[in-house]
């Protein structure tokens, strides 16, 4: 892991040198509207988005623990410090720490590592799934006289065909799991015996946390679970834009129209890099919503600062604390869910 980080750390600097030598020169930045923005933010509009977001954690928590029902009934509050601890390696340790949570999860309850892994694949695809019908939905309600209006719609399309597809998709491998993987493998293995061989591990996996919704009332609660979790964090975006209350074309977003900043976001932080993803995170947000709102550069940066802090780096302190009280190492836990996760595979 620490050749690989080295190697993330390495390509990280020199796309940053390379933007910042390409670009010095054509974007007029000021600083002082910059910091100016930030001292009159809405400290209850933010202190309301913090709030919405360790509130979805612990319907995270809640939503592990119904995975985990059928083999172990657990405690929802028994996941919350695995969930804290879990986001807080990878706010600072980047995506290479995203398993982290399934390893702690499995050490404490005491369950298989592979289980575990199956539970977290399965919370991956709920998750798309509702972010997607969240977005689509959401995305339905926007007014046609809006600026960019075809861009909303063809974001809802191709979210809602997205969704569509990750049904199928379930569907398929809850069915007959064990022939898809076999299918990824014969097909696959003529490129790539390790590619082929790997995503056959994930598809089996994903079968595997299926199997483990046992009833049809599981899922349904796990859904709920799930789009009540993104619809909150979708309202912690609008609480962080709200709050910059001396730029209109934030403090009057609607949440239909939040949505396009959350997926850039979520995009964003798709290959989240340590520390200098922060900056990458910031970046893409605030291109979003200068091109889309049409806020200032300047107070669109701002707000891409407070929504970082809101959504992702606000944890950071409660995971510190629940990882210093349960005696764990988070670098050391982080490699530690690397290791044992590729012997898994």
């Amino acid at each position: 892991m620490k050749n690989r980080n080295g190697v993330v750390w390495l390509a990280g600097v020199v796309v940053l040198v390379v933007v910042v030598v390409l670009f010095h020169d054509k974007i007029q930045f000021n600083w002082g509207t910059f910091w100016q923005q930030l001292q009159h933010v809405s400290l209850g509009h933010i202190a309301a988005g913090i709030a919405l977001i360790y509130a979805t954690y612990w319907l995270r928590a809640v939503r592990w623990s119904v995975f985990v029902a059928p083999t172990k009934k657990v405690a929802p509050s028994a996941l919350l410090g695995s969930q804290f601890i879990g986001f807080t390696a990878v706010a600072l340790f980047g995506r290479l720490a995203d398993l982290t949570r399934p390893y702690l999860v499995a050490k404490r309850i005491q369950l298989p590592l592979s289980s575990q892994i199956a539970v977290y694949t399965i919370e991956r695809m709920f998750d798309l799934g509702a972010a997607a019908v969240i977005f689509s939905s959401a995305l339905a309600f926007t007014p046609k006289d809006l600026p960019h209006h075809e861009v909303f719609v063809k974001a809802g399309l191709v979210s809602l065909a997205l969704t569509a597809v990750i049904a199928i998709f379930a569907l398929v491998v809850r069915v007959a799991g064990g022939a898809v993987a076999g299918f990824a493998r014969v097909t696959l293995g003529g490129l790539s015996k390790p590619l082929a061989e790997g995503i056959a591990s994930k598809i089996e996996g994903f079968r595997e946390g299926l199997n483990a919704l046992s009833s049809l009332r599981d899922f349904g609660v796990v859904l709920v679970i799930s789009l009540a979790m993104w619809g909150m964090i979708g309202g912690a975006y609008l609480q962080t834009a709200h709050a910059f209350v001396q730029t209109p074309e934030l403090a009057e977003l609607s949440y239909s129209r939040t949505m396009l900043l959350m997926a850039a976001s979520i995009g964003g932080s798709l290959l989240q890099l340590p520390i200098i993803g922060w900056f990458t995170q910031i970046a893409v947000t605030a291109t979003a919503m200068h091109e889309f709102y049409g806020a200032p550069i300047e107070d669109a940066t701002a707000c891409g600062a407070m929504l970082l802090v809101v959504t992702f780096l606000c944890i950071i302190p409660t995971g510190l604390g629940y990882a210093r009280l349960e005696h764990v190492s988070l670098k050391k836990i982080a490699e530690e869910s690397e290791a044992a996760a590729v012997k898994q595979v």
